[in-house]
């Protein structure tokens, strides 16, 4: 689970609901209609400009936002380079029997193994990696839409609610929930597009230049196992993956604290 994400979302929503707890009633921001005009009203307008399926399928890329789990370059690179030792040593068969858990890397050994040539093992990694790289690009374009069209929602709803309340003037008892529907409409877009749906566009960003590189890694280092060069040769190479202050190891105690 990605925490960083999980406080952020927590520590956001809970600053603006101690907020409203410590100016009065909760209640009070509670409007229903107001509601429906911001998520149902936002929902429908993505929905026209993006297909079913993207919608859908943004919905459960966003997941890893939360639940993430991708492993480290730092630790996989020494895995890498026992393998390409092993290879060396006794042939592309050999890696047959090594303990894999990345499930991209054990794809590309598996297709070494079966003797596929080079260039279709890039071929085919190359196109998975595209793929990936699609998926959290077209979620991010969804929550980036969202971000965009829920303060709209929300100024078509203060404006909704400002016809409503002008029309009923000569009612003082219809101001008050016109108004209010007026102001929170603008108040819920602000707090779906800013708390919940840019930052959820901008963590798939991030997890696509993530698992991008990770698995450009993964395939210029199966690349150079099928071509039988040097480990050490190919540890420089992975390295050069990592910041400095990693590849060097000096940030190596940091990573183990956190």
């Amino acid at each position: 689970m990605d925490l960083a994400t999980l406080i952020g979302i927590l520590g956001a929503f809970g600053i603006v609901v101690a907020a409203m707890v410590l100016g009065g009633s909760v209640m009070v921001f509670l409007n229903v209609p107001s509601l429906l005009i911001v998520i149902i009203g936002t929902l429908m307008v993505v929905l026209m400009k993006f297909n079913l399926s993207q919608c859908l399928g943004a919905f459960k890329v966003a997941m890893k936002a939360f639940m993430f789990k991708m492993d480290k370059m730092e630790e996989l690179i020494p895995k890498v380079v026992e393998m390409a030792d092993v290879a060396r040593k006794g042939g592309l068969l050999a890696l047959e029997g090594q303990q894999v858990d990345n499930e991209f890397l054990k794809e590309g050994v598996k297709m070494l193994v079966d003797g596929h040539d080079g260039e279709v093992v890039r071929n085919v990694l190359t196109k998975d990696l595209r793929q990936t790289t699609e998926r959290h690009a077209w979620g991010a374009k969804v929550f980036s839409a969202m971000g965009d069209v829920a303060p709209a929602m929300g100024m078509i709803g203060t404006l909704v609610g400002l016809v409503q309340m002008l029309s009923a003037m000569d009612d003082p008892k219809s101001i008050g929930p016109a108004m209010a529907v007026a102001l929170l409409t603008t108040l819920y877009g602000a707090m779906m597009a800013n708390m919940f749906a840019i930052p959820i566009a901008d963590k798939l960003d991030l997890r696509k230049t993530e698992e991008g590189q990770l698995k450009s890694m993964v395939i210029d280092a199966l690349m150079a196992i099928q071509a039988g060069q040097n480990p050490r040769v190919v540890e420089s190479m992975l390295k050069t993956y990592l910041a400095p202050s990693v590849r060097d190891g000096k940030g190596k105690g940091k990573d183990k604290k956190k």
